[in-house]
């Protein structure tokens, strides 16, 4: 079980960190630094070395729970399954950033077309931002679950 649990907090520390870091740090520099041209290739970069880590943490983050879930069996307890609700949601929020707003940010980055990659990238703000905030209710859900259990 240590196993899982450590798999499982690395892959939480890498996606949940990596979005607070572009949301509150690299987000607000770009924004007010680089011009529409650059900083649109720049966030379609940053994402294409970001999102493969993503993938990775998806993958470890929902076995790792799995396994510890099918291990614990009817003494589930009630947060590790808010934890589990949550987490799919940030997954198929993810999915959703990946095949849809990303994938029309890199065409319009490649086809020059700066206000495409605006729109796109506003997407994509908007929901790492929800995602971020669904990850960080997530923890706190986690900590106050098991502090009251």
């Amino acid at each position: 079980m240590s196993l899982s649990l450590f798999l499982h907090v690395l892959g939480v520390v890498v996606w949940v960190g990596g979005m607070f870091f572009a949301y509150m740090a690299l987000r607000p520099v770009a924004a007010s630094v680089l011009e529409p041209p650059l900083r649109l290739t720049v966030w379609a970069g940053v994402f294409g070395k970001f999102f493969p880590w993503v993938w990775l943490s998806v993958a470890l983050i929902l076995t790792s729970g799995l396994h510890m879930l099918m291990k614990l069996g009817a003494a589930t307890p009630h947060y590790a399954l808010a934890m589990l609700a949550l987490g799919v949601v940030m997954m198929l929020l993810f999915a959703h950033v990946f095949f849809a707003p990303y994938k029309k940010l890199k065409r319009a980055v490649s086809e020059k077309n700066w206000p495409a990659g605006g729109a796109a990238l506003g997407q994509i703000r908007m929901l790492i931002g929800i995602n971020l905030s669904l990850g960080l209710l997530t923890i706190a859900v986690v900590f106050l679950g098991r502090a009251l259990t």
